[in-house]
């Protein structure tokens, strides 16, 4: 048996928000309006309601795609993950600052989700969450807070210092090929604490169509090997895939991992890569 129970669902929860299990990324966007379009393109499909960016991506030039995406499509219609750089936990003044600008380039009064992008090695995990629940949350600036980078430890942490706010992502690196967060504990963790988890580079830049493992089971299935790689990843309780792209062919690929699932057995081939 697989080591997870399979989550049928192509629609998870952050919060209580219901997300689609693939969103998008907006991480080294090369041509801005073709990005613009496929992700507009994307939540028109119905499939996809969730856009992931941070302020460090282009130096805020992602934000500002996606504030573009938003007039285009809608408010309600797109759940948006930001994220804050840990040297502006300074103080709470700094993180409100960053997140107002943040705003301001979304073009929103209130971002849906914003992360602690990466822990602070000069402040503790609790530190800086309850700083951003302080700055972002409580000021209504935020309707949910998470953490970016957070290993099983951290993610414990942070867990248990936050007062008003619950934390209800933690977003990290997760893939078929990178399976950390199944290995330390932190999904484990995740699972039994409702905190979903987003996995940012799950296509590993390509090298999951290179596999011989995935190859051979999408070969079985009837599906690609970057469809394989998604729907492995959306199969597990709590997780999200956050892939990127600018092709609408690339696009079509992505959502082609939604509405199916791959069989036990197959499951079990790919955790053993």
């Amino acid at each position: 048996m697989p080591r997870y129970p399979v989550d049928p669902s192509d629609w998870k929860l952050i919060g209580s928000d219901r997300v689609s299990a693939i969103g998008l990324g907006t991480w080294a966007i090369r041509n801005p309006r073709t990005a613009e379009d496929v992700m507009v393109e994307a939540i028109e499909s119905g499939l996809v309601n969730l856009i992931d960016t941070a302020e460090m991506y282009g130096d805020g030039r992602a934000e500002e795609i996606v504030g573009r995406v938003i007039r285009r499509v809608g408010r309600d219609r797109v759940f948006v993950t930001t994220k804050i750089l840990p040297h502006r936990f300074t103080d709470e003044y700094m993180v409100e600052k960053a997140v107002k600008a943040s705003l301001k380039r979304l073009g929103v009064s209130e971002v849906d989700l914003v992360l602690v992008h990466w822990r602070n090695p000069n402040q503790s995990a609790g530190e800086q969450v309850r700083m951003l629940e302080k700055a972002a949350y409580e000021r209504g600036l935020a309707r949910y807070i998470g953490v970016s980078n957070f290993d099983a430890y951290e993610l414990e942490e942070a867990l248990n210092s936050t007062k008003s706010a619950e934390i209800v992502v933690d977003q990290v690196h997760y893939s078929v090929l990178h399976k950390a967060p199944e290995r330390t504990g932190l999904l484990d963790l995740a699972i039994r604490e409702g905190v979903t988890i987003q996995a940012y580079t799950p296509l590993e830049k390509g090298e999951v169509a290179l596999h011989p493992v995935v190859r051979r089971v999408a070969e079985a299935v009837g599906r690609t090997p970057v469809q394989v790689a998604l729907n492995y990843l959306i199969s597990r309780p709590r997780v999200v895939a956050i892939p990127k792209t600018e092709r609408r062919d690339h696009l079509a690929e992505i959502l082609g991992s939604l509405g199916w699932r791959l069989p036990a057995e197959l499951i079990e081939d790919l955790e053993a890569i």
